[in-house]
């Protein structure tokens, strides 16, 4: 995959960006915003990739009407693309599955992200409680009113949290939050996770792709089924069970990833260790951080694919041609 270069000030250095977040799940733009920055930016295509929960179907416009969302954004010519990232694997950080292409309206999505929500909002409940023990105090009512519209508690989101502790002044941005509780044994509350394979199946059998997000925030060394292995070992597990691409371009230099190499180092070696059958795909992973001040935050385009490589894979130029 050859280097792209950034175009003028403000356009994205990749038409496709295939990994985002809207308000929705952690993000801080709304699903129109989002549409409106990629057609700003220059993108061709935008994928809503939002953590465990169903994608949007419409938008929001300012006079309080709603739009379908692909037409929405193909008068801003994007072509938009509805996916989940599902948190998987209980004893591993970081695996996540997008789908894309599900019957988002079928029983087994909705089965899937309400067996998830269910998880998440005690354990999310519980790390509040031991941040508050430890002197890091949260106001779950503040938190759940902290993006500007209340929510409930199952659609809690960990970033929140850690987007909370930032504001607060109790650490200096997210990922050093995210850091706090990952690296402290009393802090870190797992949850239950459902195992990548069933969701890896489960997108399959709603008619969808599964892709591997942010391979190299995967620990080397995981405990996958009770056994240590290493992180090609269960990358090539999960391509045994049908995945079927994965992430080669994502914004490691912007996160928590331990491998400290400039992303275009890892991104070549993803590319040249990735089984073989598996297509290559990359996002940025956008948030809209700025909004909550962060330095040097990660924008939409900012990794991906160019127009060429997306349209080179056949699922997503299928995706393309139908509309997300």
């Amino acid at each position: 995959m050859k280097p792209v270069t950034v175009g003028p000030a403000g356009r994205a250095a990749y038409e496709c960006d295939l990994h985002s977040h809207t308000t929705r799940s952690d993000g801080n733009d709304t699903p129109r915003e989002s549409i409106d920055r990629a057609a700003a930016r220059g993108l061709r295509v935008l994928a809503i990739t939002d953590h465990d929960v169903l994608p949007p179907a419409e938008v929001s416009l300012p006079d309080g009407s709603v739009r379908e969302i692909h037409a929405y954004a193909g008068e801003r010519g994007v072509c938009l693309l509805r996916g989940i990232e599902f948190s998987c694997e209980t004893e591993i950080q970081d695996v996540h599955i997008v789908g894309f292409g599900c019957d988002w309206e079928g029983p087994d999505m909705a089965r899937e992200v309400a067996r998830i929500a269910e998880s998440k909002s005690g354990s999310y409940l519980e790390l509040i409680r031991r941040l508050n023990e430890r002197g890091y105090r949260i106001d779950l009512t503040e938190l759940l009113a902290a993006g500007g519209r209340e929510i409930p508690v199952a659609e809690l989101q960990k970033k929140a949290i850690f987007d909370y502790m930032a504001a607060m002044g109790y650490v200096s941005a997210w990922s050093e939050a995210k850091l706090l509780v990952r690296e402290d044994p009393a802090l870190n509350v797992e949850r239950e996770k459902p195992g990548a394979l069933r969701i890896i199946e489960a997108i399959h059998r709603a008619g969808g792709t599964a892709i591997l997000a942010h391979p190299y925030l995967i620990d080397e060394q995981v405990r996958f089924q009770g056994e240590r292995i290493g992180r090609w070992r269960l990358i090539e597990r999960l391509a045994g069970a049908g995945l079927d691409g994965m992430e080669v371009r994502y914004t490691y230099d912007k996160t928590t990833c331990r491998d400290r190499r400039p992303p275009e180092a890892i991104w070549a070696e993803v590319r040249s260790r990735m089984p073989e059958g598996l297509f290559a795909s990359g996002g940025s992973d956008y948030h809209a951080d700025y909004k909550k001040g962060q330095d040097n935050p990660r924008d939409l385009g900012e990794c991906g694919l160019t127009m060429e490589e997306f349209l080179s894979v056949p699922v997503f130029a299928r995706l393309y041609r139908t509309g997300g």
